[in-house]
Order: C-alpha cells, then structure tokens, then sequence
C-alpha cells in the first residue's frame, strides 16, 4: 500500500525540518511526503518531498486540496510540530488489512529532550486529571476501537476520505472530529488505535501558549457537546465545568452552612493533594513539578469556563464566516 504522509503549514519553520527528516528515516518502502504551505518554500530534500502551496487555508482545507490526484491507498496527516517513530508506517498498515477499518490512529507523546514548559505541557496532558479516558492521545495505552481522534497521527483510507467528502468543514479545531462522525455514524466504520503507532508532538510550552489551546479545545467541544452529541456528549467532557459550578456553588452556600463549609473544604484539599501528588510523581526537577501542578489546575478552569462557553454558544466564528450544514460540511 502506497502511503501520503500530508503536514500543512504556513511556512518553513525548524520543527517542519525535523518532521520531515524523521519522515524519510522510516522503514516503510512505499511512501510520499507531501508538504503544504500557504506560499512555495524551498526544502532541501528532493527524495520523496513534494512541495503543494495551497493559499491561505486552515490544515482541513489544506488536507481537502492535496488529495485531489493523489494515487496512495492511504492518506497519513501528521502536524508539522510532530515526527513519527521509525516503525510508525510499518505499524500502522497492517490494520488496512481489514475492509472495515477506515482509520489508524496511536499516541501523539511529548519528546524528552523537549524544554522544560513544553515538557510540563505535556505532564498535564497525560495527567488522568486533566485527560480521564483521553490519556491514550498522550501516552501509549492499550489497543482500541474510539468514535473519535485528532488528525496530528491519524491515518485514513484515500477512498474513504473521498467518499466521504473529506473534512469540508469549517470548524478548526473540531475539524476531526467532524471527520470522524462521518465515518463511524454514516459509514459505520472503524477508527483503530494502536499504542505502537507512535509520534512525539512537541507541546505548547505552559502558561499561555497552552492555555489559549485549552481554551479552544473546550469551546469547540462545549458546543459539539450539543451540536455532535453521539460523540461529544460525554461526561468525561463536562467534569471541569461541573467543578467550577461547585467551586462557586458550594463556596457560597458554605458560608451559610458549617456541614457544607466542611465537606467543600475537604473536597478542595483532596483536590489539591491529588494535583500534588502526581506532579510530584510523575515531574522531574522541582520547578517543573509545581509548574506541572499549576498547570493542571488552570487547565481545569480554562476549559471548564470555555466549554460553558461553547455550550452556550448559537454558532461557532467560523460557522458565520462560511456557514455549514448539519454534519459540519461547508454549505
């Protein structure tokens, strides 16, 4: 089976560099990487990179354009700011070996050699706090079917894609999991996740480059939570901003009873000693534990605000810019 490994960007940047070198280092036979900035950018590698300006577009468009003339069996998306282990093709594949499975998906791990915010990123989102169930998008779990997973290490039949429309949405973030609805609901095919098919993502470094992520992920999600509930109405999604309801809540009713005062104090206590803990447990130096354990905390309150604001949302920015349809495809 031939592969596309297809990483959009704006431009030319160093993590693109290492992406792509990590890409031509794999022990796969068959397979094309295909770069897509919104302007032409001279690579140094002429084996096996092609280079396809798109315009100014979002990755989802980016991905829609590159397919169109494409001959692969499989389409491999992969972020720029991610490079694949070397068996990742290898991996993967073999799962296409079954009609029914559409989509092959592993963990996207935070490199070790990363910085110190960056690997605190990454310690808060392979904390069970912050990503409950999700821990396997962060750190190799076991093997699965899911009903959703995010396109940075995701692999995808060409004809499925193109039968279903690709992405043809306007949504980002949210773009894969508007794809992976399609596939599941309306093709009742699977997405399969093995933990051996593996990248390293290099993270948003903690506090805002982070935060402003969260917060984008807890709008789109707040608001899919009504607009794609099969698949985003989930609880496991709605647990932060449960908490800054009872934050709030039991705060003021505590101050009235003593009982109520009691247990919200406990509760916050084991709050904290639990975010303590696996700060502690799990970080190396000392700076980045407690980086670690205030990051787990503002996570928790960025996106349980976010996703109350996406819940409450009518429409999303990017819904009133070009308009969609009820499966999140453009009108």
């Amino acid at each position: 089976m031939k592969v596309s490994i297809l990483i959009p960007i704006k431009a030319d940047n160093k993590n693109l560099r290492e992406c792509i070198e990590n890409c031509l280092l794999l022990d796969y036979p068959d397979f094309e990487i295909i770069i897509l900035p919104d302007e032409p950018v001279e690579l140094p590698y002429r084996n096996k990179v092609r280079v396809v300006p798109t315009g100014k577009v979002g990755p989802a468009q980016k991905r829609d354009l590159a397919v169109k003339g494409l001959e692969s069996d499989i389409l491999a998306f992969l972020d720029d700011d991610a490079f694949p282990r070397r068996d990742w093709l290898r991996n993967a594949v073999v799962y296409f070996k079954d009609p029914d499975v559409a989509v092959v998906c592993g963990p996207a791990v935070t490199p070790e050699d990363d910085g110190l915010r960056r690997k605190a990123s990454g310690f808060v989102y392979s904390s069970f706090l912050v990503s409950g169930p999700h821990m396997r998008r962060y750190i190799p779990k076991f093997r699965c079917d899911l009903d959703d997973y995010p396109s940075c290490n995701f692999l995808i039949r060409r004809d499925v894609f193109e039968k279903i429309g690709g992405f043809d949405t306007a949504f980002w973030p949210g773009e894969d999991t508007v794809l992976c609805l399609k596939i599941t609901k309306e093709l009742k095919m699977k997405i399969e996740y093995d933990p051996h098919v593996l990248v390293y993502h290099h993270r948003r470094p903690l506090f805002i480059p982070h935060l402003k992520q969260i917060r984008n992920y807890a709008l789109h999600r707040g608001y899919f939570a009504k607009r794609f509930p099969s698949t985003s109405l989930k609880i496991s999604y709605f647990i932060p901003s449960f908490f800054i309801l009872g934050l709030i809540a039991g705060g003021i009713i505590a101050i009235f009873d003593p009982f109520v005062r009691d247990f919200y104090l406990f509760t916050i206590a084991l709050y904290v000693f639990l975010s303590l803990l696996y700060s502690f447990k799990q970080a190396g130096r000392l700076r980045l534990k407690f980086i670690v354990f205030a990051g787990i905390i503002l996570t928790h309150l960025a996106y349980g605000v976010y996703f109350i604001k996406g819940l409450s949302s009518r429409r999303l920015k990017e819904e009133d810019d070009e308009g969609t349809d009820d499966m999140g495809g453009k009108k």
